[in-house]
Parts: structure tokens; sequence; C-alpha cells
């Protein structure tokens, strides 16, 4: 009897093991940990599962802008504004907060700021947009403005989601990104 029951409980924990990591990666826009690298000149492309020349008229702009991100995260944020420069469609709220990103990572804090706005222009509620505009806000020293973004973020999606902690480890002194 107490061997059928451990298989009963064995079998339901096994299965939720092997499910944890991609219930785990749902949350998480981070493509940096999904995307692979691909050589200079390409783009991993999301529907071919593999990496072709940027130039390339079958990659969408959504692959391109992840990809653009996956290099930013890379500290290649020159490359990153390079690619997203190459949209056929730039006015979306993940196009201009990740070109806020990458300039920002390179000292153009006010410009990556301004970026920053117009992508919650188009989205307001976009967490990510919101915690780096707070990030740019704590380069510029400006707390202030940083928490009213933090409060944002509260309202959105919590204080335990990603968002909410890194910016409040930025506010705290202890900068994440």
């Amino acid at each position: 009897m107490r061997k059928l029951s451990t298989a009963r409980l064995a079998i339901p924990l096994l299965l939720c093991f092997l499910q944890a990591p991609s219930a785990l990666a749902m949350g998480d826009n981070n493509t940096d940990k999904t995307t692979p690298d691909c050589p200079r000149g390409q783009v991993y492309d999301s529907a071919s599962k593999k990496c072709v020349p940027d130039k390339s008229g079958s990659l969408s702009d959504t692959d391109k802008t992840q990809y653009a991100y996956h290099l930013a995260k890379k500290g290649e944020y020159q490359a990153a504004l390079n690619l997203l420069d190459s949209l056929k469609n730039s006015n979306t709220a993940e196009a201009w907060n990740y070109r806020g990103y990458a300039t920002r990572k390179l000292g153009r804090t006010d410009e990556g700021i301004g970026y920053y706005q117009r992508a919650l222009a188009l989205k307001p509620n976009y967490a990510q947009a919101r915690e780096y505009l707070g990030e740019a806000w704590m380069v510029k020293g400006r707390p202030d403005l940083a928490g009213e973004q933090l409060k944002a973020i509260a309202g959105i999606c919590g204080q335990g989601c990603e968002e909410y902690q890194d910016l409040q480890a930025a506010i705290n002194g202890h900068p994440e990104s």
C-alpha cells in the first residue's frame, strides 16, 4: 500500500518539476535567456528557429525588435539601435522601449527618457518601460520621479513582479540592470 501511495505522489511531483521551467519563463520577457546568439549580421527568426541574414525579407519586425533587445542586454547597444533602425514600423511600445534602453546604456540618458515616454504614450501599462524610465530618473538624480514610476508599476503588476523589484533595487542603490 505504501509503495502505491508513493508512486501516486511521485508522478505528479515529477510532472511539476518538468513543467516548472516553462511556467517560470512565461512571466519573463527577458529574451536573452531564450534567444540564441547569431553571427554578426544575422537575426534569430522565431518562425524557422534559426539565424537568418538581418536583411532577409522574411524577418518580422517583432523578431528584429526582440533580437535588438537581446543584443542590448548583451551590451551590443549600437548594434541594437542599428537593427531597430531597420524596422518597417518602428512606432511600437517595444521598439521605443528597447531604443531607450540602448541609448540610456550608451550614456545618452535624456534621449533614452524621451524614448521611454514615447513607449508609455502607446502603452501606459508597460511595466518594463516604467522600470527603465525609473532607472533613467535615478541616473539623473531624480529619485522622486523614479518613485512615481515604482508606484505606477505596483498598480500594474504588484510589488512582487520583476519590474517592481528591479526598480526598487535601483532606488535603494543596488541597480540590477
